[in-house]
């Protein structure tokens, strides 16, 4: 008789959650975020499960040193309704001086699944320009990510 086989499933609630705290200083945009994506996700784990969420926390510091490749300082825009005609428009560049946690924010956003799930996932990531931040009663541990 052949062996049977179970497949783990995850149930809310049932893994505990670790936090993680990446420094950002001198990271590319796209690499850092793909990588706490999946860090958020639970996708670094054998227990992942797609419809539970199985994800870490993650704190990011030094937002604002991160760093795009080629001209997309100036090329790249992001666009936003307002309420207004038409949509507000700034360019990276601008929104870096403005309000650089958003740069990574969105684009960790983006790439997470299009879901409820994602809303809770994305509530986990905590993101601060310069190198304070508030976790430390969690004692978050150093994790490299955005490497080449």
């Amino acid at each position: 008789m052949a062996a049977t086989y179970k497949t783990f499933m995850a149930k809310p609630g049932e893994l505990e959650q670790k936090w993680w705290v990446v420094d950002a200083t001198d990271k590319v945009v796209g690499r850092l975020a793909s990588d706490i994506a999946m860090i958020l996700m639970g996708k670094h784990r054998p227990t992942y499960t797609p419809h539970v969420d199985t994800g870490d926390f993650v704190v990011v510091i030094n937002a604002e040193k991160v760093v795009f490749t080629g001209n997309k300082w100036e090329n790249k825009e992001y666009t936003w309704y307002a309420g207004y005609h038409g949509l507000e428009v700034e360019t990276a560049g601008k929104r870096l001086q403005r309000r650089p946690e958003l740069i990574l924010h969105e684009a960790v956003r983006r790439m997470l699944p299009k879901n409820y799930l994602a809303r809770k996932m994305i509530k986990k990531l905590k993101i601060y320009v310069g190198p304070d931040h508030p976790h430390q009663a969690q004692q978050p541990e150093p994790r490299d990510a955005g490497a080449k």
